[in-house]
């Protein structure tokens, strides 16, 4: 199992590749929660979004022969993005599988980094096949999307960027889908700190999982939280439950409304899955006088 020191390692290992990305802050929110909160805003992570730091680790990790082979991955978008941003960086061969009902916003953002894009169903079988099919027919190599230990190192990074820079944090929310977000920041930073979920109502797989104690498969994609669809891992599935990580479950509306209210106030792009921390603060953790990190 991963510890602190490997994404310490992580952090020093890709570094130099990524943007330390601010934490904004609004006195309307503040009030409006009672809390001092501070949003990490990993939109202006190069690619987009903190998917960028796990896959800068796993390929700066990998031998050189497996990055020659060319790398593939499943996504339905900003995983898929990072991959071939960096990919590019390194000039390697890169392949995307992209389930069929994924936005035209996020298919050419994976275009535009330069990767091949194959359609797939919505089902996590049919990406796995696609995926699979890849490896065996151009023996590329498969950089997973959040159940992977280098992956999961490199998202811890976020939190330890994030208390090098505030002096105090008592809570940090973070959304939760395939689950290397939380994972890797219960690991860098759990110890100090309490890391609380979020997951769309319809999506709730983690959260009936760490409820029943079995992993459960993945629901029906229909929330609009598009990055969250993903069926929490087995690596992280471990991560989190030994954590006891607390779960907050919010409806569609309530994502958003997060979302309006996050792009009016903070004057950014924000994404749903994004809004989903900020629904479930919002709904379960306001009015509590704490710093807050989303």
């Amino acid at each position: 199992m991963l510890s602190k020191t490997d994404i310490e390692q992580a952090r020093k290992r890709i570094s130099g590749y990524l943007n330390e990305t601010p934490l904004l802050t609004s006195v309307t929110l503040n009030k409006m929660c009672g809390a001092s909160l501070y949003f990490k805003c990993e939109n202006f992570q190069k690619s987009g979004s903190f998917k960028y730091r796990g896959v800068a680790n796993a390929l700066l990790s990998l031998r050189e022969k497996d990055r020659q082979k060319g790398v593939t991955t499943h996504s339905s978008g900003n995983h898929g993005a990072a991959l071939a941003a960096f990919s590019r960086k390194l000039g390697l061969r890169c392949t995307v599988v992209v389930p069929e009902t994924t936005s035209e916003f996020k298919f050419s953002a994976i275009e535009r980094y330069g990767a091949h894009i194959v359609k797939c169903g919505n089902s996590m079988e049919s990406r796995e096949l696609a995926v699979k099919d890849l490896m065996v027919e151009k023996d590329m190599t498969f950089i997973p999307p959040y159940d992977h230990l280098d992956v999961i190192s490199g998202q811890g990074t976020l939190g330890l960027e994030v208390m090098e820079e505030l002096e105090t944090v008592e809570e940090i929310w973070l959304p939760v889908g395939g689950g290397g977000l939380a994972g890797g920041n219960v690991l860098s930073v759990g110890d100090s700190t309490q890391v609380v979920g979020a997951e769309p109502l319809l999506a709730s797989d983690a959260y009936e999982s760490l409820r029943m104690g079995v992993r459960q498969p993945q629901m029906e994609p229909k929330t609009c939280a598009d990055g969250l669809r993903t069926a929490l891992g087995e690596l992280n599935f471990e991560i989190l439950s030994k954590y006891s990580l607390p779960i907050h479950l919010v409806d569609e509306a309530e994502i958003t409304d997060a979302q309006a209210l996050l792009m009016s106030c903070l004057k950014i792009l924000v994404e749903p899955s994004a809004a989903v921390a900020f629904a479930a603060l919002l709904k379960n953790g306001s009015h509590h006088p704490q710093s807050k990190v989303i």
